[in-house]
């Protein structure tokens, strides 16, 4: 007798394979902000995935950067078409300096309207992020798609890390498709032993070396191997220049301070080592010109650092291709303790006075002495950078972010996103009133969660940064630096989290007690001194 047919399963779509894919990546939230292209793909949303709503599709791109780096693993976001990617490509370039995995994906108008140049259409959609994604592709069908976005996961994920880009048109994901089976990736690189033990020959031998520490370190989850590192050469360590994480803890005896991105002044902090590492950073990041003394040969220059690109930049010295933890760890097998004497300790800066009008210091060193032993601090107040670097010293792995690329509106979401990752601790937002209102619709997000999440608003009625500059170029009469009359106070309320106005030095303490303890967000507006101190000395 004939076998009786195997009952037929259930047909799988292009949108049942992609989310069977993010169930497998361990991709558990979406985040974006919906448009019509997008309403296939959102229709009858599974329970087990939760879908994250942003009101603006850069803040969906820069949440989806906080979680992915709290998680360590890809954010997936859901972007409106064309528009949708162009109000985004703000903090799509800020998450690939971020080197920050995403998997991006956009809508697009039905296939069959495409040659008609159709509304909402996206002519050559793959080539619009570019070049700030790895990787960028329409898929030529429909039953590519889950494929396309599988590729997207992968290259993310590989280091260096970075977001990628997937548009999908309306009428694919209803497609039928093949299930795509979830593969495993190694992801570690391991150096080559004979430059590990060229390094580690070097550095033995040094009479004064130092080491320069970047925020792969920090991404890698390597910060401890780091401090045995640094207590196993006993030199000093700086952080590179506008590093986005924190890769060493700032009170400990070893570190030394934060390098400028002026090359001059790098050039004299760094001069009076014979040997300098850079770990998990480039060589070196400049802001502005001058003249860089360091790559004149009169140093010893070492990199560690898994970005190739980096490497063939890297004006002097050798360069070892490898990720942070396989690195350090052969490093501190080839390494000797060293003999030589530690250096003297950073000195602790006393604390600052109270004045009227509210200095940014004194705010500065309250916050630090308020906020819980555990708290990650995501920050976006350039103009204040280094008042926070002198007062708030940080405790090193996952204890700050800010963004790497300069852009402004990335803080803001982004902490909603470390917020959202990290439910058990407080996350706390440290922003410039101008920085702010790039992004501040992502304070309805937070508060619709609940998240526990404290911003503070460093009000000094303008653009600091931006005055700063000014004086260092030597111009004047610059238009559009100043922001009177923002109420962030009634912004907050009004997307419906807790805040107050703080003025006087003599009600911080309360205020931050009460902004940090709060269950939810709380938006904290803390009105400063208008003058802020030099970024640069004027001779750059």
């Amino acid at each position: 007798m004939p076998k009786k047919p195997k009952p037929h399963a259930a047909t799988t779509t292009v949108k049942s394979a992609t989310f069977d894919l993010l169930r497998a990546f361990g991709i558990d939230n979406v985040f974006g902000n919906p448009g019509s292209t997008e309403l296939p793909f959102l229709s009858d949303w599974p329970d087990d995935i939760d879908y994250v709503l942003a009101l603006q599709e850069a803040s969906a791109v820069a949440m989806a950067d906080g979680y992915a780096q709290a998680t360590r693993n890809a954010g997936f976001v859901n972007l409106h078409s064309a528009a949708g990617v162009g109000n985004a490509l703000g903090n799509i370039y800020s998450a690939f300096k971020n080197q920050t995995p995403l998997v991006i994906t956009a809508g697009q108008q039905a296939r069959s309207l495409l040659p008609l140049q159709a509304f909402l259409g996206a002519e050559r959609a793959s080539e619009f992020p570019r070049p700030y994604v790895k990787y960028s592709v329409e898929p030529a069908r429909a039953e590519d798609v889950p494929a396309a976005i599988a590729r997207a996961y992968y290259v993310a994920m590989q280091q260096p890390c970075g977001p990628t880009f997937v548009s999908v048109p309306i009428d694919d994901w209803a497609r039928p498709a093949t299930p795509v089976p979830p593969r495993n990736v190694t992801r570690e690189l391991g150096p080559e032993h004979a430059a590990m033990q060229a390094l580690a020959d070097v550095l033995a031998n040094a009479k004064k070396p130092a080491l320069v520490v970047g925020p792969a370190v920090d991404r890698a989850a390597a910060v401890e191997l780091m401090v045995q590192l640094a207590e196993r050469t006993k030199a000093p360590v700086w952080v590179s220049p506008f590093s986005a994480r924190c890769s060493f803890p700032e009170r400990h005896p070893l570190f030394a301070g934060f390098l400028p991105a002026s090359p001059g002044q790098l050039s004299d902090t760094l001069s009076a080592f014979d040997v300098v590492v850079v770990i998990g950073a480039p060589v070196f990041t400049f802001h502005v010109e001058g003249h860089a003394a360091i790559f004149e040969g009169a140093t010893t220059l070492f990199q560690i650092t898994e970005d190739a690109d980096a490497v063939s930049v890297t004006p002097l010295g050798t360069s070892i291709v490898a990720t942070m933890t396989p690195a350090l760890t052969l490093l501190l097998d080839l390494l000797p303790q060293a003999k030589r004497a530690a250096p003297a300790p950073r000195a602790v800066p006393p604390a600052p006075q109270a004045a009227e009008p509210m200095a940014a210091e004194y705010l500065l060193d309250a916050l630090s002495k308020a906020m819980p032993d555990d708290a990650m601090l995501v920050e976006e107040a350039p103009s204040h950078r280094m008042a926070m670097q002198k007062y708030m010293p940080m405790r090193g792995q996952d204890s700050f972010a800010t963004m790497a690329s300069g852009g402004l509106g990335w803080s803001l979401p982004a902490s909603t996103g470390f917020a959202l990752a990290n439910r058990e601790r407080r996350t706390v937002c440290l922003i410039g009133d101008g920085s702010a209102m790039y992004s501040v619709q992502a304070l309805w997000t937070a508060a619709q969660r609940k998240l526990p999440l404290t911003v503070v608003v460093l009000n000094n009625a303008g653009y600091g940064a931006m005055r700063s500059f000014s004086q260092v170029m030597q111009v004047r009469n610059v238009p559009g630096l100043e922001l009177p009359n923002i109420d962030f106070v009634q912004l907050a309320q009004s997307m419906g989290c807790a805040a107050e106005r703080v003025v006087r030095c003599e009600d911080l303490n309360a205020a931050l007690s009460r902004a940090l303890s709060h269950d939810g967000v709380f938006v904290l507006e803390a009105m400063l001194d208008s003058s802020v101190p030099l970024l640069y000395a004027k001779n750059g």
